[in-house]
């Protein structure tokens, strides 16, 4: 079972905000010249938080990849977006039909849609099989793969216990201790079908392929990295994090900090009403 969309038809999208628009570089000149040395070049994320999507948007341009590969384009959506291109937001909404997946507004990442016209690959894991995940395991989820990516391999106890307890303040320390598996699947998951989606684009277009995911994907002790260095040992991969305030969990090639976002309290949905 195949859940991850492969794009031979590049998207274009015109007067898009992302291009020009930034009066300043919020990259380096060594940073851009160094992460075009890479085959895969991961451009770690905090969702919500607008300034990353425009660091990689300015780091999309500078790369000018082969292919994106997106967290966030499903199978289905990265397939209508190959039969017709989209001149405007509202557009490429439709035809990712992003309101209904959960992300944060798409005006954010439109500038990073903007700043490239390679194909893009959709890797987000659909919720069937993600319910699957945590229900059967990671294993059963991505199928056929499972073996090849490592997923029907338990983690080291170290690691599922750091997974665990990562996966629990994520959640506000507010979800039973029998979930944190079920996450914690569900995460690896989501990387093996990240790595599947680039190592595809690699082959599909030689690379160099950009990956737009979050920073839990990105780092290098646990994410994305661990799999393409499994599997294919001579990829060169860089993993950029992007922090807020100096705040950023696991390791990167680089990170490049921003602002926090002024957001609410995320573990006010867990507290119980009175």
């Amino acid at each position: 079972m195949r859940n991850l969309a492969i794009l031979a038809t590049a998207i274009v999208i015109f007067g898009c905000p992302g291009q020009g628009a930034m009066a300043e570089s919020l990259l380096s000149t060594e940073l851009r010249q160094q992460m075009s040395n890479f085959d895969v070049i991961i451009l770690g994320e905090t969702h919500d938080n607008p300034q990353h999507h425009l660091v990689q948007a300015e780091a999309v341009e500078a790369i000018a990849p082969t292919a994106v590969v997106w967290e966030m384009v499903t199978e289905e959506g990265a397939q209508r977006l190959a039969q017709k291109a989209a001149s405007n937001p509202q557009e490429l909404s439709e035809i990712l039909r992003w309101a209904e997946l959960g992300w944060p507004p798409l005006s954010m990442y439109y500038p990073i849609f903007g700043a490239s016209e390679a194909p893009v690959y959709g890797a987000m894991v659909p919720r069937s099989a993600a319910r699957l995940a945590m229900e059967r395991g990671a294993a059963t989820a991505l199928g056929a793969d499972a073996a090849r990516y490592g997923l029907t391999v338990p983690l080291p106890a170290a690691e599922q216990a750091a997974r665990e307890a990562d996966q629990l303040a994520a959640h506000c320390d507010a979800v039973p201790a029998e979930i944190l598996p079920q996450l914690v699947a569900i995460q690896r998951l989501r990387d093996a079908v990240l790595a599947r989606a680039t190592l595809q684009a690699v082959d599909d277009t030689g690379g160099p392929v950009v990956v737009i995911t979050g920073n839990g994907h990105a780092r290098r002790d646990w994410g994305i990295p661990t799999f393409l260095s499994r599997l294919r040992p001579g990829l060169k991969v860089f993993a950029l994090g992007q922090s807020e305030g100096g705040e950023i969990a696991g390791e990167f090639d680089a990170v490049v900090e921003s602002p926090p976002v002024d957001r609410e309290d995320p573990c006010k949905a867990f507290q119980v009403q009175d």
